[in-house]
This record gives structure tokens, C-alpha cells and sequence, in this order.
């Protein structure tokens, strides 16, 4: 069923320009009116107005409780690019856990538009919902090393706290090194798990390109049985400047002392000096 979409944002813009004529002897500066702005979106949300029927727009969405109806509506919204609004929205997060399924199905359709399905991962992470987890945990197994949408997700696993670990264990001999080290960062904060830790160091010494990255994961889960690791690390010729202070940092978080090393010839050392000498 197709609703109707209304731009609530040049609504308002037309509602602040009134109101700017009206009001503007009240302030001494633009600074001053643009402070009072959360106080006039409030005035505009409960004000009746005949673009909606004479209802009001914080009230207009309450009128729908269908989640079907919510969730398809702010897809419309994004396929029309229209700006969402912001009462549809908290409506979806009133309406609340019959919601998570659609917005669930929302997800796992790669034909509905990538906004929706970026706002349908705030939404669910709002609701403190677990019910994507394992849609997330799948999504990293292929990804590309760069993904907004699939770095949402990882936000949200954290989020739904250990319960994801074990999933993410089971499932993560088959992701690619992207997803890897993608699902590695979720797992890093959940340290005491000696299988987290011993993953860790082997993708810390397998994957020497991207020390600096593992580093920061040992460094994270606070075992210092990680140290010897570290310390052969920043002993290694050839490491880079950036990556040994990625290291060092880690050797020093987990009580460890860093060797010391020269690095006045390295061409990143020489960048960053000259950065701190501008």
C-alpha cells in the first residue's frame, strides 16, 4: 500500500521563515534565534497544520501502529528521496519489538534502498534488538574492506554484548580477511575468552601489513601474555615507524617496556616531524 509522502523538512523551513518574521525583534543576534530553534521545532511539532489534515506533525504518525505499514513507509521515503521524518521514525521506535521482524525483512532485502536499510540498523540497535545477529555476522563473512552499512552492523554486535561471541567463533574460518578483521573487532571487547586471545595473536603475527590494526586489538583485550609478540614486533628491521607506535602503545597498555629504537631515516618518521615542526 503506497502512503503519502510529505516533506516535513521544507514544511518546517517554511514554519521557521514565519516564524523569523514574526519573532526576530525577540533575539539581538542569529546566534541567539538559532539556540531557540529546539524550542520552535517543538512549537512546529504540536502545532495543527492544514498540510496534514489539520493534524499535528508530532502527532500524524501515531495514527499507524502496523509495523508493515511504518517500516514499508520509510522505505517509500528514502526511494523517493524524501527526508525522512523524524516523528515516522519515533514512531517505529514506539511501536517498538513488532517492528524488529519488518525491519529485519527490510535488511535482508538488497533491493530496498541502502538509507532504509541504514536507518532500519539504528532502529533495531534503539531497541536493543538480537534478532539480526546472525544476519550481521553473515553479512562480514564476504565483505569489502570498506562498507558503511556493514560497519553499522558491527556497531550493533557489540552492543548485543557476549552473546555474540560464540556465533562469531563458530562462523569465522569461513570469512574472507576483511571480514576477519572486521569480526576480530567486535570480538576485542570481550576480553577473558582464551580463544579470542590466542585468534588475536595469530592474525597479529600472520598479517604483518596490518600489525598496527592487531596491536590495538591486544592492547584492548589486556592480556599480557600478548607482550613477547609485541616485543619481537617492535624488533623487527624493516617495521614501520607508524606501526611500531601502534605496537609500542600496546607493549606500554599491557605493562610491558618497549625497546627502543632509531628511526630518523624512515620517510614516515621524517613526514611527522616535519608536521610537528610546521
Amino acid at each position: 500500500m503506497k502512503m503519502p509522502i510529505v516533506n516535513f523538512d521544507e514544511h518546517f523551513a517554511e514554519y521557521v521563515s514565519e516564524w523569523m518574521k514574526l519573532h526576530q525583534s525577540e533575539y539581538s543576534n542569529f546566534d541567539e534565534m538559532e539556540e531557540d530553534m529546539p524550542r520552535v521545532y517543538m512549537n512546529f511539532l504540536n502545532t495543527r497544520a492544514k498540510w496534514l489534515g489539520n493534524v499535528t506533525p508530532g502527532a500524524y504518525f501515531t495514527q499507524f501502529e502496523d509495523p508493515k505499514v511504518l517500516v514499508d513507509w520509510m522505505n517509500q521515503y528514502c526511494a523517493e528521496r524524501v527526508p525522512l521524518p523524524e516523528p515516522l521514525l519515533e514512531q517505529i521506535s514506539f511501536v517498538g519489538k513488532p517492528c524488529e521482524k519488518r525491519l529485519t525483512a527490510l535488511l535482508k532485502d538488497e533491493e530496498s534502498e541502502e538509507e532504509a536499510r541504514m536507518t532500519a540498523i539504528e532502529l533495531l540497535r534503539e531497541m536493543d534488538s538480537t534478532m539480526p545477529k546472525m544476519l550481521y555476522i553473515n553479512w562480514q563473512l564476504d565483505r569489502e574492506e570498506k562498507d558503511d552499512m556493514k560497519d553499522k552492523a558491527l556497531e550493533s554486535l557489540t552492543a548485543m554484548g557476549d552473546t555474540v561471541v560464540q556465533p562469531i567463533l563458530q562462523n569465522l574460518n569461513q570469512a574472507c580477511p576483511a571480514g576477519q578483521e572486521a569480526l576480530m573487532e567486535v570480538l576485542s571487547n570481550f576480553p577473558g575468552d582464551d580463544r579470542i586471545f590466542k585468534l588475536a595473536i595469530r592474525l597479529f603475527e600472520e598479517r604483518k601489513e596490518r600489525r598496527a590494526l592487531f596491536a590495538g586489538y591486544l592492547a584492548k583485550l589486556g592480556d599480557d601474555r600478548a607482550l613477547p609478540a609485541l616485543i619481537s614486533a617492535a624488533e623487527e628491521p624493516g617495521l614501520p615507524y607508524l606501526t611500531f607506535i601502534e605496537v609500542r602503545n600496546a607493549i606500554e597498555a599491557l605493562g610491558g617496556v618497549c625497546p627502543e629504537r632509531e628511526y630518523d631515516d624512515d620517510p614516515e618518521y621524517e613526514a611527522l616531524r616535519q608536521m610537528d615542526l610546521t
